[in-house]
C-alpha cells in the first residue's frame, strides 16, 4: 500500500550521506515500506533484525567501526559487500545503543554508505539514551497510521480525492452523492482506524466493513500492552498502562482536560510524568496543548498543567473501548462517535502540523488552533451536520481572526467567515492553504 513517507525516502535516496532512522509505533508499517523502498529503489539491499539475529547484535558490542562492522557483516553472510550500490536495513535497532550511536560514524565515514534503520519504541530509547545520540549525523523521519487520504488511495479512490481537493480550494459544494460516498468511506476509517493490518484486511474483503477481522485491532493493542511490560520496569509498566488504558474514559467526558485523578483517585503529576511521557514519545498518544495566549509562536504559550490526550489511532480508540462497530455505523452511541471524531482529526492535525493545541477564554473552549501561513487559526469539530457554536462565535466576535474553520459532515462552503471543511478533507490543509 502507498504511503507518503516514501515522497521523503526518495528524497533521502538522493544524497543518502546520513542514516535515516525511521520512528513510529508499532504495526505503523515501518518495516513493511523501507523494506519495500530498499527492494525497488537499489540494486543491491541486506536486511538485518538486531533484537532476532543476535550475532549480528555482538557485532555492534566489539566495534562502531564502519569499516569493521561492514567487514564482519560480510564475513556472516560470507559474501564481499558492494557499498556503493548496496543499502543496509538495520531493524529493531533500538536493542543495541552502540548500534544506535555507530550511526555517527557512517555517517562520517568517507565511505559511500547507505543506512536506514527503524524499530520499536525508537522514540522512547532516543528520549532515554544513556550515552550521546548522533545528533545532526541522523535524518528522522516519523511513519504514522495510514491518515485518511492514504487509506482512499489504498480503496482506489485516486479520482475522488482529485474531485475532493478541487472543492477544498473552491469552496463550492461537492456533488451530493459523491459527498455521502466520501462521507460512508470516512465511516469505514473512523471505524478501522489507519493501521496498515486493518486496512489491508478491509481491502482482501472487498471492502466489506462487516467481514473484517477486528481481532487484528485488539491484537494490535495487545502488542502495545506487552511493549508495557517488556521495555519498562514493573512499577513504570504498571502506570504507563493505567494511562493507556484511562484514554477512553478521559476523552468520554465533557471537560476533556487530562486529569490525573481519573487514572487513581491518589495520582499525581509527579509520579505519572514520566510515563505520559514514555506514551508520548513510543507515539502511541498525542498530547494536545492548552495555550493560554493565542498568537505566534503558540508552543511559547502552552499551560504546564492542562493538556488533552489522544489516541494515535481511532480504531485502537474504539477497540480499547469496546465499542462494537454496529454501535458507530447505526449512530447507537452518538457520544463514543462525537469522542472518535475528535480522536480522528486530532490524528489528522498532528498528520499535517506535528503538534496539537486548543484554547479557552471566558467560558469558552475552541477544540484546535493552527497556523497557516503565519495566522493562528480556530478550528471547530462536529461529529454531525448540527453545527451551531456560541465558542466560535464568540472567538469571531472577541479575536477577529482572518478565518475560521469547521469541520463537520456538512458539504464544503464559505460562511460568515468560516470555511466549511467536511469530515473527509482534512487531509487537504497544510501550512501554507491560501484561503480563495
Amino acid at each position: 500500500m502507498y504511503r507518503n513517507i516514501i515522497t521523503e525516502l526518495l528524497k533521502w535516496k538522493e544524497n543518502p550521506k546520513m542514516p535515516l532512522m525511521l520512528i513510529g509505533a508499532r504495526q505503523t508499517g515501518k518495516t513493511y515500506i523501507l523494506n519495500e523502498f530498499c527492494q525497488k529503489k537499489f540494486p543491491n539491499y541486506i536486511y538485518i533484525n538486531l533484537e532476532s539475529q543476535k550475532e549480528y547484535q555482538e557485532i555492534f558490542e566489539k566495534t562502531i567501526k564502519p569499516e569493521e562492522i561492514i567487514k564482519d557483516i560480510e564475513l556472516l553472510r560470507n559474501r564481499p559487500i558492494d557499498i556503493t550500490n548496496t543499502v543496509i536495513f538495520f531493524d529493531e535497532i533500538q536493542v543495541s545503543e552502540k548500534a544506535i550511536t555507530s550511526l555517527k560514524y557512517f555517517c562520517e565515514s568517507p565511505q559511500e554508505y547507505k543506512i536506514v534503520c527503524a524499530g520499536s519504541l525508537l522514540g522512547v530509547k532516543i528520549n532515554r539514551f544513556s550515552s550521546s545520540f548522533p545528533v545532526g549525523k541522523v535524518i528522522i523521519k516519523y511513519l504514522y497510521p495510514m491518515n485518511f487520504e492514504e487509506f482512499l488511495i489504498a480503496s482506489h479512490e485516486n479520482l475522488l480525492i482529485a474531485e475532493i481537493k478541487n472543492h477544498f480550494n473552491n469552496n463550492e459544494p461537492l456533488l451530493s452523492s459523491l459527498h455521502n460516498k466520501a462521507l460512508e468511506l470516512y465511516q469505514n476509517y473512523l471505524i478501522l482506524g489507519g493501521m496498515p493490518a486493518l486496512v489491508q484486511d478491509y481491502l482482501n474483503k472487498n471492502c466489506q466493513i462487516s467481514e473484517v477481522n477486528f481481532d487484528l485491532q485488539n491484537y494490535i493493542v495487545y502488542s502495545y500492552m506487552a511493549d508495557m511490560n517488556k521495555y519498562t520496569e514493573n512499577t513504570e509498566s504498571i502506570k504507563i498502562n493505567q494511562i493507556y488504558s484511562a484514554i477512553p474514559k478521559e476523552l468520554a467526558r465533557e471537560n476533556n482536560t487530562f486529569k490525573y485523578s481519573l487514572i487513581d483517585k491518589n495520582a499525581r503529576k509527579i509520579r505519572y510524568e514520566s510515563s505520559i511521557d514514555w506514551l508520548i514519545a513510543s507515539n502511541m498518544l498525542l498530547k494536545c496543548n492548552l495555550v493560554e495566549n493565542n498568537i505566534s509562536p503558540l508552543k511559547a504559550y502552552i499551560s504546564n498543567d492542562k493538556f488533552k490526550m489522544y489516541l494515535s489511532d481511532t480504531g485502537l480508540l474504539r477497540s480499547l473501548a469496546n465499542i462494537d462497530y454496529t454501535e458507530i455505523l447505526l449512530d447507537k452511541n452518538a457520544m463514543f462517535k462525537g469522542i472518535l471524531t475528535e480522536n480522528y482529526v486530532a490524528n489528522e492535525l498532528y498528520y499535517i502540523f506535528n503538534e496539537l493545541y486548543y484554547y479557552r477564554f471566558l467560558n469558552y473552549e475552541i477544540d484546535f488552533l493552527i497556523k497557516i501561513d503565519g495566522d493562528i487559526i480556530p478550528v471547530e469539530v462536529k461529529s454531525s451536520r448540527r453545527t451551531s457554536s456560541k465558542s466560535l462565535t464568540e472567538y469571531q466576535k472577541k479575536y477577529n481572526p482572518k478565518y475560521s474553520i469547521r469541520i463537520s459532515t456538512k458539504n464544503f462552503g464559505f460562511e460568515n467567515n468560516i470555511k466549511s471543511i467536511p469530515l473527509y478533507a482534512i487531509f487537504c490543509l497544510n501550512k501554507t492553504t491560501i484561503l480563495t
